[in-house]
């Protein structure tokens, strides 16, 4: 079997394979495990079991499990300011810890000793990734985990890992076409980027780029984009879904029908309001907990809004599958990888006495996300103080556009809007 013969077959291992009883059976001995564990050892766990007048003796089977109060993500960096051990959340001392990060919001991202803790090896494996590939890792590694969180599983490959980094794209283009690099770890958008980057400088992406597969995350993929990147690079283009807290949650397959679960955590759909499990194909918010001792995040609410469906799949993954993200449940956006919450912007903002109000709106007019602010302010507001406020505390850039229409523009609810359209 040649190599790109085996980029469409095999498994990273046998839990991708598993029959429906065994993979219940499995899921709810690490759920069960993982309860007492943190019952007896995560304080901030214990806390939120209690005041629900709950023991790990009221849990018996996975459908209990939803008896657990769900703990929203909007919610953990308030947890994780209320006490040491990141409001107790940690069950061992920050030192013993292999990394620690931190993601806007601004939100602690813990990573222990074990292997692989994050998960995604066998996603990058079901995108086609295998030993030998020369992997070029265009995610951060600056404060957030996402560089060194999708860098490890790749070395449980087998791959060499390019660690390049977001932006710089003439630098990324002389370091694909020189080593000869075979995958692409990043956003598509900045693929594109790199792509429309190189045919301009006269480089032919068949012949002077050697790209085989990518991993796409951190933003919605539409498929005209994927398509286009596919035919111009002559490669594959997967995606998966997860998140700094949680690490991976759901990834694509060769075949494309949707995003598999992964089997190193435990996924539910619930209503927003009531955390309740819905039935298979309904629509609601992404509810998970990752099997990780050290931080156990469990039930942690995502905000972010899928439906689960039942997987027959010519791969032979039997995982339940996700239809990939529909929406947010909050008003807070997500943009290049980050979530942009209300309260950030206002923080931002604070110290500008002539703003008396703000919208931030999100669009995609060309297929690139891009932000702009409107404020309704005094003529005399500098404008360019106001942009460096923002980009210091969101860490992105926003177009500023000064209203005179308080009204129209900036009375409305959300104070975030996302305006932005995808294929279907």
């Amino acid at each position: 079997m040649s190599l790109e013969q085996s980029r469409q077959k095999g498994f990273f291992h046998d839990l991708e394979t598993m029959s429906r009883n065994q993979r219940d059976e499995y899921l709810w001995n690490r759920m069960s495990d993982l309860l007492g564990f943190a019952y007896d050892n995560s304080k901030a766990f214990k806390k939120r079991m209690n005041d629900a007048g709950l023991t790990p003796a009221d849990i018996r089977s996975p459908a209990d499990w939803a008896l657990i109060p769900a703990l929203p993500k909007k919610d953990l960096v308030h947890v994780q300011l209320s006490e040491p051990d990141l409001g107790g959340l940690l069950t061992c001392k920050p030192g013993d810890l292999r990394h620690i990060y931190m993601s806007p919001g601004p939100i602690v991202d813990p990573e222990a000793r074990q292997q692989d803790y994050w998960g995604f090896a066998e996603a990058f494996y079901a995108a086609g990734f295998r030993k030998s590939d020369i992997v070029q890792m265009t995610f951060s590694y600056h404060f957030t985990p996402a560089g060194l969180m999708m860098e490890e599983p790749l070395h449980e490959i087998g791959c060499s890992v390019f660690p390049a980094g977001p932006g710089n794209t003439d630098g990324q283009i002389e370091v694909m076409t020189r080593l000869g690099v075979t995958g692409f770890v990043g956003m598509a958008s900045f693929l594109k980027i790199i792509a429309d980057k190189a045919e301009s400088k006269g480089l032919n992406l068949k012949n002077d780029f050697r790209l085989k597969v990518a991993f796409v995350a951190a933003e919605r993929l539409a498929e005209s984009l994927r398509s286009e990147l596919e035919e111009r690079f002559g490669m594959r283009i997967r995606q998966g879904y997860g998140t700094a807290d949680l690490g991976c949650i759901a990834y694509e397959c060769p075949e494309k029908n949707g995003m598999h679960l992964s089997s190193r955590c435990y996924v539910e759909i619930c209503d927003p309001e009531s955390k309740k499990p819905l039935p298979f194909g309904e629509t609601g918010e992404v509810v998970v907990t990752p099997f990780n001792k050290a931080y156990p995040l469990i039930r942690l609410a995502t905000g972010d809004l899928s439906a689960m469906q039942e997987q027959n799949c010519p791969c032979g993954r039997t995982a339940p599958g996700l239809k990939g993200i529909l929406g947010r449940v909050d008003d807070t956006v997500k943009v290049k990888g980050q979530f942009i919450y209300p309260s950030q912007v206002g923080e931002a903002l604070k110290n500008f006495s002539g703003i008396s109000s703000w919208k931030l709106v999100a669009a995609n007019p060309d297929g690139r996300d891009r932000i702009s602010l409107y404020l309704f302010c005094s003529r005399d507001t500098d404008v360019v103080t106001v942009s460096k406020a923002f980009q210091d505390k969101i860490k992105l850039r926003a177009e500023i556009i000064i209203s005179q229409d308080e009204k129209d523009f900036l009375e409305t609810d959300p104070k975030i809007e996302d305006r932005r359209t995808w294929d279907k």
